[in-house]
């Protein structure tokens, strides 16, 4: 498996929109410190487009849309997404329809709530009550279950047929041939007509988890946060690129570096 480069080897120069993951990667021991906030305002005043890419419910992911300086949020490993319009009107665009929604909501509480039964001290996490595609049960927020305990609820899970994939904190449950990789490329087409070319450099990600992996393989220009080296050699497909900070300060690094490239870019020196 490939090494991921430092940060200060990408090519930043012609990036245009930055794709991010929250959970580990914004956010530094679970909280969004104001720093990280402040790079994601100044990377929206720099002229980039931002887009949150989650494994987070629905009602967090339209908080963010309406409150935060971004473009998008892709919520659910890509169950669905908002998009801001014109006037700041939100779209909501699911990865399904409803006919096959409905039917695979019923049975993955199915599924997960049988499999919940089997692992000692396994719950929903606390915000799965505000998901409407998929489910995430708690791990590493406010239950410790640890390496061995989310390895047997996967596992079990997936043994079902529900498609479980772990973040930095839940492990995200679903049903449907979706994931955030396959909502990227949706997002790009409906909101600005646009599709991921290898080698343009024009889109960014970054992540830190087992969920990121298919989008570091999707973009040429994939960026780790110092942590993702916790889950290096538990995932297919690792980051081009990795930061020296971990979480939100790993975030910051990355706004820094594309802020640098764009003043360059200009001939500001300052």
């Amino acid at each position: 498996m490939a090494t991921p480069r430092p940060l200060r080897d990408a090519d930043l120069s012609r990036v245009e929109a930055v794709f991010t993951d929250v959970d580990g990667t914004l956010t530094t021991a679970h909280r969004l410190r104001a720093p990280t906030l402040q790079a994601l305002e100044r990377l929206a005043d720099a002229g980039f487009k931002l887009v949150l890419v989650t494994g987070r419910p629905a009602g967090w992911a339209e908080c963010w849309a309406r409150t935060l300086p971004v473009e998008g949020v892709i919520a659910e490993n890509g169950g669905l997404f908002f998009l801001r319009g014109a006037h700041g009107r939100l779209r909501k665009v699911y990865a399904e329809s409803p006919r096959v929604r409905g039917p695979h909501r019923e049975r993955l509480v199915a599924e997960v709530t049988a499999v919940l039964g089997q692992v000692p001290g396994a719950r929903l996490s606390g915000d799965s009550a505000y998901t409407e595609v998929d489910l995430a049960v708690d791990y590493n927020e406010e239950a410790r279950l640890g390496e061995a305990g989310a390895d047997r609820l996967e596992a079990l899970l997936r043994a079902r047929g529900v498609t479980a994939v772990r973040s930095s904190v839940h492990i995200n449950c679903w049903l449907g041939r979706f994931d955030k990789r396959s909502a990227v490329r949706r997002f790009l087409k409906v909101a600005w007509g646009a599709r991921n070319v290898p080698g343009e450099g024009r889109f960014v990600y970054v992540g830190d988890s087992f969920n990121d992996a298919p989008m570091f393989g999707e973009f040429a220009l994939s960026v780790g946060v110092a942590n993702v080296r916790r889950v290096l050699g538990r995932i297919d497909t690792p980051p081009a690129f990795i930061t020296r900070a971990e979480e939100g300060r790993g975030f910051e690094e990355l706004a820094r570096a594309l802020l640098a490239h764009r003043r360059g870019t200009r001939g500001d020196a300052s």
